[in-house]
């Protein structure tokens, strides 16, 4: 769409960082890991967010990483790149980084780290990131990581403070998506984070997704998902809802984030590498638990199928 405030729409991938067993980034792999997502129908790409495990990532790493997914994607959608970090002046470095590689967006949210904000801070926060980088923004609230929940007054405090053209919303709480839904469908794109509430926040009005998880599930179906959010629910919308909820909660209830996401994604065939230290790979046994799943899930062969049966 030509409006700024849906510049970020649709299946939007939290991409992943391929790293080695030494801890490098593999650009090789990350160019990739892109043009994958991109051919599973992303309406933009997401970076250096939590599933790009931002909070490892360097300066000079996050201008590999940048100036990677800008060439890969090559205007093709838009890239919004991770900005978050617990004080104005390493946020503002993170977003310089991402305007000189041509990104089109940054996502950030509350102050990382320190656990709690008055309205002013949070606010004198978006204003110095927008005028030391008038880039759009996609405000990123996850009272679970940072503690801090962003009400819809405060919302709408903080679009009036800085050029928001998005939000992705990962609270978990029905109650407070729908007043932000309610409130906020006309103002800017809400983009909805936990796979249980994809398909509810889509049919309320979402714009689109930065999710965990349905990019596992099959060819086309991370892509599928806004269609099928306006059918009449059926059969169908069960399954999905209940295979994104699965997916999900294996994701996240094993190992460290987001190890688990980078061993499904591996085992589709999508070069993730492995997570940077302190995070460890997925166990034998739990990797072995989360192929069973994906198995179950129809999104691998089965040994049945593999042996031409």
């Amino acid at each position: 769409m030509s409006d700024k405030k849906f510049l970020i729409e649709g299946f939007v991938p939290a991409v992943v960082t391929p790293f080695n067993e030494a801890g490098d980034m593999m650009t090789d792999q990350l160019a990739h890991v892109v043009e994958w997502h991109l051919s599973e129908g992303a309406g933009a790409i997401c970076i250096a967010g939590d599933n790009g495990e931002a909070w490892a990532l360097t300066p000079d790493d996050r201008k590999q990483l940048a100036e990677t997914t800008v060439k890969t994607v090559a205007g093709r959608v838009p890239v919004l790149m991770g900005a978050s970090a617990p004080t104005a002046r390493q946020t503002i470095a993170a977003a310089e980084i991402a305007a000189e590689a041509g990104c089109a967006a940054l996502m950030t949210g509350p102050q990382a780290y320190v656990g709690k904000s008055t309205k002013a801070e949070m606010v004198d926060r978006f204003k110095a990131l927008n005028k030391a980088v008038p880039l759009p923004i996609v405000a990123y609230n996850s009272p679970r990581r940072t503690g801090l929940n962003m009400d819809a007054d405060l919302l709408g405090a903080v679009c009036d403070a800085a050029p928001i053209i998005g939000l992705k919303e990962a609270s978990r709480d029905v109650f407070h998506i729908t007043e932000i839904l309610k409130r906020f469908s006309d103002r800017l794109a809400f983009l909805a984070g936990p796979c249980p509430f994809i398909l509810q926040a889509l049919a309320l009005g979402a714009r689109g997704f930065i999710s965990s998880g349905p990019e596992l599930l099959g060819p086309g179906v991370a892509a599928s998902l806004p269609a099928v959010a306006m059918e009449i629910p059926s059969a169908k919308t069960r399954d999905l809802h209940f295979a994104l909820t699965d997916i999900y909660a294996f994701l996240m209830g094993t190992g460290t984030w987001p190890a688990a996401l980078k061993a499904g994604l591996n085992m589709i065939g999508v070069p993730a590498g492995v997570p940077r230290e302190p995070v460890q790979p997925l166990s034998p046994k739990d990797a072995e638990k989360l192929k069973t799943l994906l198995t179950n899930l129809g999104a691998l062969p089965t040994a049945q199928a593999q042996a031409g049966e």
